[in-house]
Formats: C-alpha cells, structure tokens, sequence
C-alpha cells in the first residue's frame, strides 16, 4: 500500500472535493472538507457526534492516543456541520452511514473507513496523487506548516510528540528545504 501524500496545490484540494460530491455524493464531500479542517484520523473523524459539538467546539477523546481533542471549529465548518444537522436532524453521527436506514433494528452507525478510502483512492488515482484516508489530516499540516513555518503549531495541532514525524508525515522533503534556502535570502 503506497504512503498517501498531503495536497499540496490549492486547486487539487477543491478539485477532489468537487470529484467527490459529483462521483459519489456530498457526504463524502462534507467527510474531505470537515476533515481537512480538523485534521482528525479518520476514525475519530467519522466516530463524531452531533453531541461532541458544543457551540464553535468540537471535543472528543482521540481513539489512538487517549489524548483530548479540543478543537475551535472555523466559520466554514460551522456552516457544513449546521447544513448536516439541518439535513438530518435524526442522525446522531456527523457522517452516519444511510445503509440499512429504513431497518429499525439496526443501529446508527457511521460511514465505514473502507469506503471513503475506497472513494478517495479512486479520485486520487484520476488526479495523480496517492489519496487516502491521511490525506486530510497531512494536507492541513503541510498547509498550517507552509503559512507559518512554526513547526512547534503543526505538532500541537496533529498532536504529535517529535518534529521529524511531523516533517515527513506533512510531506516537508529536501526538495522543499532546499527551495526555502534558495527564496530566503539575507
């Protein structure tokens, strides 16, 4: 399985959004850009409540680390996450899967992590680039990382314990360090 990459061209990020909602549907549209904003792994992306958001907050216990997820949600966010309540008044997950929804003995349960891999795998393989389910959570550290170059900012926000993952897991290469010699100069 290759290393999924960060996106780093604003354009491909709105490309893959639009390649989503139109191949497959605005929920895996949503799942792209909620999840490029709060930079969540995708199981705690898909396991969120309407009930973990209080106001402009979103909190959750991260399910890999144990660690408290604190997260101020940005103006965009609120939007979507509003149209989805709005939507879907009935659903207790933000991204509630909608198979089985007319059983009654079934459970909510949200979208699975198999299928938006699947989509996003599908889409990055039409644009060229190793899409998958990281993706979101890299993009938005390379991007927090290309606005500030304060890498201190990118590790707290993954919630990361050492600068060198952070650099490879956002896609920071020699290429890259290399260019930022060669544009600063004094």
């Amino acid at each position: 399985m290759p290393e999924v990459q960060a996106v780093k061209d604003h354009d491909k990020v709105k490309l893959i959004s639009f390649l989503l909602e139109k191949q497959f549907s605005q929920q895996l549209a949503d799942v792209w850009n909620i999840g490029l904003n709060l930079a969540l792994r995708i199981s705690d992306l898909l396991a969120i409540k309407f009930d973990d958001i209080q106001d402009d907050r979103l909190l959750i216990r991260e399910s890999k680390t144990g660690k408290l997820a604190n997260i101020k949600l940005n103006s965009t966010t609120l939007e979507r996450i509003a149209r989805i309540r709005q939507e879907h008044p009935n659903h207790i997950y933000l991204f509630q899967s909608y198979r089985n929804q007319r059983a009654q003995t079934i459970k909510p349960a949200p979208l699975s992590r198999r299928y938006v891999c699947r989509a996003l795998n599908t889409v990055g393989e039409e644009i060229k680039l190793a899409l998958g389910t990281h993706s979101m959570r890299k993009t938005r550290g390379y991007h927090l990382y290309q606005n500030t170059k304060d890498i201190g900012r990118v590790m707290k926000m993954l919630r990361h314990s050492s600068e060198g993952v952070t650099l490879r897991y956002i896609g920071i290469e020699q290429d890259d360090v290399d260019q930022d010699f060669q544009e600063l100069e004094l």
